[in-house]
């Protein structure tokens, strides 16, 4: 057996029953237990640079218990079954589909802005122009640090413009979420994958979600640069995070350089993937629940849109000139409709139908953790931490097909990196 196992019983407190989600490294940080906690929870920065809840007060254990409902570290599923149409087929890997295609932003400033192909901004900037919503919810660049994110809220296109362009830091879109259901206006969501399930399991437990939130939207999402590593790449830098002036993670091409400028006037560039810790994947530090999550393809959106660079990378002469092209995963009628619509009205441009297993290609990395997810989650009980649960993500047939060896080489990996320990806030 590798690594030390975790004897520590799962605790009864309400308050410690909380916190073991992050102790466990689950905590995705979107903000939704937060939202749910009639300000007794809030979200605060740890000391490493994560968004982790901080209960101020006592919990109860009903409020706890819904958290593990509906908390997307505890719970990730597909699409909920009644959202699904008789013709939709669903990909081993990908999910639900009803079409992919590959397709950009007709907006050439959105397109590049947006460094992969600028859909999700141009399907925003088409609900807003024809009043299908009454604002779009989704992340811009925090005030306070630009290395992560914020909620915000685009009534028109030119806030999409200011939300466009993507986060890789920490983020919690959904710390209010309440308060938007109670405003009782039609919205459209756009938030990372984890995001999406813990509205689509928050549904069950308030019918506002599917009453209000209109469209369900994602990128294809590999995961956010750890906090830490960002801080040992702005070091490599001679920059601390506190300097920061600006910071931009990709864009302006596809992908587009990391750069950065400081509040001095010094100014850097980076490939895009060193922050990740280097071009090469193998070289990539990813947070812990990233790392266990099989649902970077986004089931539970409407729409999905990733990268699309074959064989995983882009291709580095281009890139610097390369608008972008997203790769698009239409998942549901309401989303086919949209798409259908916004296409019919020029704000997309489709280059041509593309085949799951050509995504296969341009994703490999989803394919890997999708196949391998069951068995890391069999090392989380094995070292005595919560263990996830999932409806819909075809993760037993995905352990069955892969041999013992590999299944208990990826179940000891993840007890050997299980985290366990609280850190102070």
């Amino acid at each position: 057996m590798i690594g030390k196992l975790n004897t520590r019983p799962h605790p009864r407190n309400p308050n410690d029953r909380l916190s073991r989600i992050a102790e466990d490294g689950l905590c995705v940080g979107c903000g939704i237990c937060a939202s749910l906690s009639d300000d007794t929870v809030e979200m605060r920065v740890t000391p490493s640079g994560y968004l982790r809840p901080y209960a101020k007060g006592p919990l109860t254990d009903a409020f706890v218990g819904q958290v593990y409902d509906v908390c997307p570290g505890l719970r990730q599923d597909s699409l909920p079954p009644r959202l699904v149409a008789k013709d939709t087929a669903i990909d081993p890997i990908w999910g639900p589909i009803r079409a992919m295609y590959s397709a950009y932003a007709a907006d050439d400033t959105t397109r590049v802005k947006a460094a992969s192909g600028g859909v999700l901004s141009g399907l925003a900037k088409f609900l807003l122009d024809t009043d299908r919503v009454s604002y779009v919810l989704h992340v811009r660049v925090a005030d306070d640090d630009p290395t992560r994110g914020i909620a915000h809220v685009s009534r028109t296109a030119a806030d999409v413009d200011i939300g466009t362009g993507s986060v890789y830091g920490p983020a919690a879109p959904l710390n209010d979420i309440l308060t938007h259901l109670d405003l009782g206006e039609p919205f459209a969501f756009i938030g990372k994958p984890c995001d999406i399930s813990a509205l689509r399991n928050y549904a069950n437990h308030d019918d506002r979600v599917n009453a209000r939130i209109k469209y369900f939207l994602t990128p294809v999402c590999g995961g956010i640069v750890p906090p830490p590593q960002l801080d040992g790449f702005l070091a490599s830098r001679d920059v601390t995070r506190d300097e920061l002036a600006s910071f931009k993670y990709r864009g302006d091409g596809c992908p587009g350089d990391t750069e950065f400028t400081t509040k001095d006037g010094r100014s850097g560039t980076a490939v895009m993937y060193e922050p990740y810790g280097g071009v090469e994947e193998s070289s990539w530090q990813l947070p812990f629940r990233c790392k266990l999550c099989p649902d970077g393809p986004g089931e539970g959106a409407d729409i999905a849109a990733g990268d699309q660079w074959v064989n995983d990378e882009p291709d580095w002469e281009l890139a610097k000139t390369d608008k972008g092209t997203n790769a698009v995963l239409v998942r549901t009628m309401a989303g086919e409709a949209l798409w259908a619509d916004a296409v019919a009205a020029g704000y997309i441009e489709v280059e041509h139908a593309i085949t799951p297993r050509f995504y296969d290609t341009c994703q490999s990395h989803h394919v890997i953790k999708k196949r391998h997810t069951k068995a890391r989650w069999d090392g989380l009980a094995e070292a005595g931490a919560l263990r996830p649960r999932s409806q819909g993500l075809r993760l037993e047939q995905h352990h069955a097909a892969n041999t013992p060896e590999v299944n208990r080489a990826q179940t000891e990996g993840t007890i050997a990196r299980v985290p366990g320990g609280r850190e102070v806030l």
